[in-house]
């Protein structure tokens, strides 16, 4: 045996202590109490929690460097524990929707990544459904769509008629189409209103993109997975509401799923709106008093699972002089597992066994990798992580991403991470990063995904 690790293990079916995983050739081989296995390196972690490498769901790794930016964000998420990422496609300068820039961004996870990544694909208006089969050949998780025009070439609006031709070109292939989901209507109206009354806060940009233009563009974007049997998803859902809606649809038979990002599960608009500023400026955006729903959309089975939404704007991209010219989304690699664990702490759950599920099983099982990562499990790649047990406040300076700020700077989480193995291999020893770049590698679809078995 090349490996075995002791701690108190986090497997599917709950905790194993005094638990130890076994690993020879970057694969889990055993997993066992008691008595391990001889190998040559043993790791005793003790009393700290081993739970399955996180995979992120939502990650914009490219946004601003463009496909260099891989590095220091993949650094990032080896140092909180994601092992793996499944990136969004809005690259800078161009978006993934051809084949040839699928390739290209393959290749530069082989040159620069240090986590693994799973990628999302998009479509034009310039490429219609003409390159969804090649970008599935070469092994896309996952599509994602915008209602809402950030960048008129990077992050398009996509109008309702080439929604319905994607979502019929994707019905037989089962894989998610996710939706960025505020009608922009509503959205470019209320910030019209906003700069004409001189409003220029974060509570201005909240109030500009309301709820009632979320639960739009998700109704609609419902409505159209209901008749065409696609697998449709919202990529974050700001509110219990939106929740409730997905669900009512998936109730009427519509293969439709719902995500939540943790910065809704943590930040709270009117607590924190004054204090932070454009530091915590999201679309949609952070609402107040909203938390305590979304909690109980996921006691409900209501929420897919839990994303970082990770986005890669330095610091300056917020500091400008009006709200309205701010860059939208909040690093987050690196707080998403502490932040979740110690949510769901504070309210009594059981985290360690929540954030195996929600950050680690039901996305890997979501994005059609379930049988390389996402749990301990005999079989499944070797990516694992440390959570010490404490008290540590989180300090925006210390983090790897090369942005070195962060919404949740000061905020006390109840566990850190204390080390991370990418397929056997120690990559984090919770102080230094050590994996070179390109130790990471793209990770293709190879599973039916969710509605494997609901939806024949």
């Amino acid at each position: 045996m090349e490996l075995v690790i002791k701690g108190r293990v986090v497997v599917p079916n709950g905790i194993l202590e005094g638990g130890w995983v076994a690993v020879s050739e970057g694969r889990i081989v055993a997993i066992g109490v008691g008595d391990a296995p001889s190998a040559v390196r043993v790791d005793d972690r003790r009393d700290a929690l081993i739970l399955p490498g996180a995979v992120d769901g939502q990650t914009h790794a490219t946004s601003y460097k463009g496909l260099p930016g891989i590095a220091d964000t993949t650094r990032s998420a080896i140092a909180g524990g994601v092992t793996t990422l499944v990136d969004m496609p809005y690259d800078n300068p161009e978006p993934l929707d051809r084949r040839e820039r699928l390739d290209a961004k393959v290749a530069a996870i082989a040159t620069h990544a240090h986590a693994d990544m799973a990628l999302y694909g998009t479509a034009t208006r310039e490429t219609g459904v003409s390159n969804l089969a090649s970008l599935i050949a070469g092994g896309v998780v996952a599509f994602k769509i915008s209602s809402f025009e950030s960048n008129p070439v990077r992050f398009p609006r996509i109008g309702e008629d080439l929604v319905l031709d994607l979502m019929e070109a994707l019905v037989s292939t089962r894989l998610p189409l996710g939706l960025h989901n505020e009608d922009q209507e509503i959205v470019l109206s209320r910030i019209a209103q906003a700069k004409a009354a001189g409003r220029n806060d974060i509570a201005a940009h909240v109030e500009a993109r309301p709820e009632a233009a979320e639960l739009a563009a998700t109704g609609q974007f419902l409505a159209l997975g209901l008749a065409t049997g696609a697998h449709v998803h919202p990529v974050h859902l700001t509110t219990e509401a939106g929740f409730r809606l997905t669900g009512a649809i998936a109730e009427l038979g519509a293969a439709a799923t719902g995500e939540l990002c943790v910065h809704y599960l943590w930040l709270d608009a009117a607590r924190d709106g004054e204090r932070l500023g454009a530091r915590m400026k999201v679309n949609p955006p952070i609402r107040a008093s909203a938390i305590d729903g979304l909690w109980r959309s996921i006691s409900e089975g209501l929420v897919a699972f839990v994303s970082s939404d990770h986005s890669s704007w330095p610091i300056d991209n917020k500091l400008t002089a009006s709200i309205f010219d701010a860059g939208a989304g909040v690093p987050g690699l690196e707080t998403l597992v502490p932040a979740f664990f110690t949510a769901a702490e504070a309210r009594g759950l059981d985290a360690a066994r929540l954030s195996a599920e929600y950050l680690a099983e039901r996305p890997a099982r979501f994005f059609g990798i379930d049988d390389r990562k996402g749990a301990i499990v005999v079989g499944r790649e070797a990516d694992l992580i440390a959570l010490e047990r404490g008290s540590f406040v989180w300090d925006q300076g210390c983090s790897h991403d090369g942005l070195n700020w962060s919404p949740f700077h000061g905020e006390t989480f109840t566990v850190r991470v204390a080390a991370s193995w990418l397929r056997g291999q120690l990559v984090w020893d919770g102080q230094d990063i050590l994996n070179s770049p390109g130790s990471g590698r793209f990770v293709p679809r190879a599973t039916a995904g969710w509605f494997a078995t609901e939806k024949g």
